[in-house]
């Protein structure tokens, strides 16, 4: 037995993917102006609240470990972060910001957020709080919240 979805929830899941488009757009081209790919950009933004294991950045960006391991070794070589032993486990590595990946990451997340507000700009301020709420309650329950 198939269950049928009602139209407007068709309608909506349809905005909802054409909104991911769109912010998938608005992130490559800051990344690109900032001599980014858009997984440098996220790692970076990720790494702004400080250090992380590999495992946990795994998991927060959703990359396996031969993925996530180029993507770092390439942040790496740009002086954009470093790699070291976890202060409390010698067994783990850690990644940090550098001072110039640290200035990077807030140029980027600052353009990012500028261009998502000037998309926003003709809500009026009620329906932005609005959306603010429901998008913040649609995430509670996920791993992104």
């Amino acid at each position: 037995m198939t269950k049928t979805v009602p139209t407007a929830d068709i309608e909506l899941a349809g905005s909802l993917v054409r909104l991911s488009h769109l912010v998938q757009h608005v992130f490559a081209d800051v990344s690109r102006q900032h001599d980014l790919t858009p997984q440098q950009a996220q790692l970076l933004c990720v790494l702004m609240d400080g250090p992380l294991g590999m495992s946990e950045l795994g998991r927060v960006l959703h990359l396996e470990k031969s993925s996530l391991s180029g993507l770092v070794d390439r942040v790496v070589r740009r002086a954009l972060a470093t790699r070291g032993q976890h202060r409390t486990d010698r067994r783990t590595c850690q990644v940090t910001l550098t001072d110039e990946g640290r200035a990077l990451a807030c140029a980027t997340h600052d353009g990012i957020t500028a261009e998502l507000a000037t998309l926003l700009a003709d809500l009026p301020p009620t329906h932005r709080t609005r959306l603010g709420a429901d998008l913040t309650h649609l995430l509670a329950g996920t791993h992104l919240a």
